[in-house]
């Protein structure tokens, strides 16, 4: 493996995980700049880099920079970048690639469908990742840098990125809000939630063993009338609640 210069902008959940991930590897991060001064240091402190106070101070040295900042930035930070050689990529899954334009000859992405608490530690070997590039070059040293991490890496268009962005949130963030609606119903009827960590282990756990569609279960899938009515009627002041477990009981038996 060939170690790499990165700098990374960005010292939020992504950043700080791809920063020692990277470093972790053998490659080199250079340079940290954010918005916040402080977090930069600290991150930077963290991977053994210099912080950076301004953009203007990024080294054309780099081979990669890593534009790890909150969507809506994206569309403001690249602006400023004027690389010569440095490969610019972003980490955003639902952001096409084009917005880089401007600030590199070699621009890409690289996105990860997993969910980064800055704080937590990670086994980075099992990461996916999810690589696009600009051009050959870009492409292949994205690669490169990914698998020097990960066995886990994939060639994403900008468009299928986009759509496995959209599933992931399906199956993150509204996968987590089910569950936290249910644990608040748990909590509410004084029982410990202790008891459905099993059962939600399972389920996680079936996701690996092929089609999902043929393994739904539940009173839904039965047709079992009278539980279904059941439910509804223990939910009844819940409305939203109950507007949630119709959808999704629509759901299960529509796709049927």
């Amino acid at each position: 493996m060939q170690s790499m210069k990165i700098t990374i902008l960005g010292s939020g959940n992504v950043a700080t995980h791809f920063a020692k991930a990277f470093r972790n590897v053998g490659h080199e991060i250079l340079q940290v700049w954010s918005r916040n001064n402080e977090h930069a240091q600290l991150l930077a402190d963290t991977v053994k880099a210099q912080a950076v106070a301004s953009i203007d101070k990024l080294s054309q040295e780099a081979d990669i920079c890593i534009v790890a900042i909150s969507d809506d930035a994206l569309f403001e930070i690249p602006q400023k970048l004027h690389f010569n050689n440095t490969i610019v990529l972003h980490t955003s899954g639902s952001v096409a690639l084009q917005v880089l334009e401007g600030s590199s000859p070699h621009i890409g992405v690289l996105w990860s469908p997993q969910t980064y608490v800055r704080e937590a530690e990670m086994d980075y070997t099992q990461l996916p990742f999810c690589v696009e590039g600009n051009d050959n070059h870009s492409t292949q040293s994205i690669m490169n840098l990914a698998q020097s991490v990960s066995p886990n890496v994939y060639f994403l268009n900008s468009v299928q990125r986009k759509w496995a962005h959209l599933a992931a949130v399906m199956v993150n963030n509204f996968g987590n809000a089910l569950n936290a609606s249910a644990q608040q119903l748990m909590s509410k009827h004084e029982i410990p939630f202790e008891l459905l960590l099993p059962i939600i282990d399972e389920t996680a756990r079936k996701a690996h063993l092929g089609n999902l569609r043929q393994q739904q279960t539940g009173p839904a899938i039965r047709n079992d009338q009278k539980t279904l009515d059941a439910h509804r009627k223990q939910l009844e002041a819940e409305p939203q609640l109950l507007e949630l477990y119709n959808l999704m009981t629509r759901l299960i038996q529509q796709c049927n």
